[in-house]
């Protein structure tokens, strides 16, 4: 039986899920390999688990399928669906402690979400001007 573990991530409306086989080591966004994902700067951010413990990914092929939010709220949910994955599929608490240590939001999704529009204003906050008083 193959080994295949499912993992997601979340960052403001992002959702990323991501699937883990026995494979080569290459990693798809959206069905876009990563060295050809959107940005520079999503692909490190995306990248920064590997870097932090570069053989993690021998043998290991991860499709990670993105939606909902921008591209940097993407990026980030498919960073820790990442980083949770390679630390399920190795089952090693040394990577725990080297992501937690780095950033903890690799391991917990980051729960902050914009605040909703209220009403006489343009904004969460600011109120439209009165010319009276």
């Amino acid at each position: 039986m193959t080994k295949i573990i499912n993992t997601s991530g979340k960052r403001k409306t992002a959702v990323a899920r991501a699937t883990f086989r026995k494979g080569k080591g290459v990693i798809r966004i959206n069905s876009v390999v990563l060295d050809y994902y959107s940005t520079e700067l999503a692909r490190m951010k995306i990248s920064e688990p590997l870097y932090l413990i570069p053989e993690s990914i021998n043998g290991i092929d991860v499709s990670i399928k993105t939606k909902g939010g921008g591209t940097m709220g993407q990026a980030e949910a498919a960073r820790t669906a990442l980083a949770r994955g390679l630390l399920q599929w190795h089952n090693d608490p040394r990577i725990k402690d080297v992501y937690l240590a780095y950033d903890r939001t690799l391991l917990v999704n980051d729960s902050r979400q914009k605040e909703a529009k209220k009403p006489h204003g343009r904004g969460a906050r600011k109120k439209f001007q009165k010319s009276y008083r």
